[in-house]
């Protein structure tokens, strides 16, 4: 382990934290929001201060970050950046305790856009600005924004972005691991600055922009209490709804797209799972509520809008589904099991790794008829090898284990089954919202701080993908 190494490009990292919140910070101003600027000003002294004494501290130290280091880093990035950017909320009385705090900026950063606030409107509008800043660093990733603006430093960053990337696969762009960094994060903008301008046609920049945040951030953070509902525009839904959409695919496909390799990107095979899945989810859910909305195509906007809502983890809402029949609500949870594409911004399993376990169960039949068959497992248009099945099986066995604990966790809160295992599911897929009291009209402000750490860390977890937060909690890992 190289623990110098590690703690000098957690310090940059920081700074670069420190850096991007100077946005809010000078909305605070504009705003003239004095405790806005009390808050953020303790925070950013506050962070570079941490950053000065580790960088004075590990001066002569030769920079060396190997596979191993990079889980530590990675891990070590997501919780020290929370700790400072739940400072502001903290200061600003935005919560009255930090755990709270914590849990929301957790939830911002893992693009997860599960809230304990039970009143959004209220708050400084610097405040609301940075927690949905979060949403949009989060999506692309804070470690991979790092590597992408680095390449003066001689970063060899393949296996922090490989251990913050989400996905079985890691699609390398370009030969230079910065360059696909950088080529990912100009894409993501480029999305986000279309809609903003979309979405600045029916309402203000602010609210385009934050609205924006938690779309392309797959997040689900907005600036008001009903979200995306309060709106009440047909304009507005449809346009986060593609984005969602959007967001929720493989960014390594528009590249390719951009490079003129269009074909190829349009014929991959998860892509057209995905969207075969939010099409299909959306036509049922449509059938089944279009009694509830009177028209056709006012269910089908409402069923597509929460079909892709969930399904890409965002988490926005623009109708209470409790109150839905219990079919749609049904297919809804299963789409809890389903999350976006590998090397999008969704969180969840992945499309690609349902796709390889529907292979896997198939391959399992006809085996039985054919037992002397030799039938390779496709993932994407590769074959799959042992070590690559063995990984798919042992991720989603440990998300679905990670999961239930999760539900037996926050059962201690008292609260029914559905809320609890929504809950524990919704945080750990970064989806955002769930079902009963954690649905639509609810937040975890009902639940105590102890339960909310349980969420942070669940949603910890669940943004790295599980294997690179528990390698930390292994023997095998802290051995030389």
């Amino acid at each position: 382990m190289h623990i110098k190494s590690v703690l000098r490009f957690l310090a940059l990292i920081q700074l670069l934290v420190g850096i991007c919140m100077l946005v809010p910070f000078a909305l605070a101003f504009v705003y003239d929001e004095a405790d806005g600027i009390r808050a953020f000003t303790i925070t950013e002294l506050s962070i570079v201060l941490f950053a000065a004494v580790i960088l004075i501290a590990t001066r002569k130290e030769k920079i060396t970050i190997k596979a191993r280091d990079s889980y530590l880093l990675v891990t070590l990035v997501w919780v020290v950046a929370t700790a400072f950017g739940a400072l502001p909320l903290y200061l600003t009385g935005t919560f009255e305790t930090y755990p709270s705090c914590y849990f929301e900026i957790m939830s911002g950063f893992t693009t997860t856009g599960a809230t304990a606030l039970s009143s959004i409107e209220d708050k400084l509008k610097s405040i609301l600005f940075w927690r949905g800043m979060t949403n949009w660093l989060g999506g692309m990733g804070i470690v991979v924004l790092f590597v992408a603006l680095s390449p003066f430093m001689g970063l060899k960053g393949t296996s922090l972005v490989n251990a913050e990337s989400v996905g079985p696969t890691k699609d390398k762009l370009t030969p230079k691991i910065q360059h696909t960094a950088f080529a990912l994060w100009a894409i993501y903008t480029i999305f986000s600055v279309i809609q903003v301008l979309l979405l600045w046609i029916k309402i203000p920049l602010y609210d385009a922009v934050t609205v924006m945040f938690g779309t392309m951030g797959a997040a689900g953070f907005a600036p008001k209490n009903s979200s995306i509902g309060s709106y009440h525009s047909a304009y507005v839904d449809v346009v986060v709804t593609i984005f969602m959409i959007i967001a929720g695919s493989n960014f390594a496909l528009y590249f390719k797209a951009i490079k003129g390799n269009i074909r190829e990107a349009v014929k991959d095979k998860e892509l057209r799972l995905y969207l075969a899945i939010i099409a299909i989810a959306s036509i049922l859910i449509t059938f089944d509520v279009a009694d509830t909305y009177g028209s056709f195509l006012t269910a089908l906007r409402y069923a597509a809008f929460h079909v892709a809502s969930i399904i890409t983890t965002t988490g926005f809402a623009t109708y209470d589904y409790n109150f839905w029949p219990q079919f749609s609500k049904t297919i809804l949870v299963l789409l809890f099991f389903v999350g976006g594409c590998a090397g999008s911004a969704g969180g969840g399993i992945k499309v690609v790794r349902v796709g390889a376990m529907l292979s896997l169960a198939r391959n399992a039949i006809k085996k039985r008829l054919h037992p002397s068959a030799v039938i390779p497992l496709k993932l994407g248009d590769s074959n799959v090898d042992q070590n690559t099945l063995l990984s798919l099986a042992g991720f989603v066995g440990a998300y679905i284990m990670t999961g239930l604990i999760g539900t037996l966790l926050y059962s201690l809160s008292g609260y029914d089954f559905e809320t609890c295992f929504t809950a524990s599911f919704l945080l750990l897929g970064n989806i955002g919202i769930g079902m009963g009291a954690v649905g639509p009209s609810g937040n975890f402000s009902i639940f105590s701080d102890a339960i909310l750490t349980v969420g942070s860390f669940l949603m910890l977890v669940g943004r790295l993908e599980l294997f690179t937060v528990f390698a930390l909690f292994t023997r095998n890992f802290w051995k030389k």
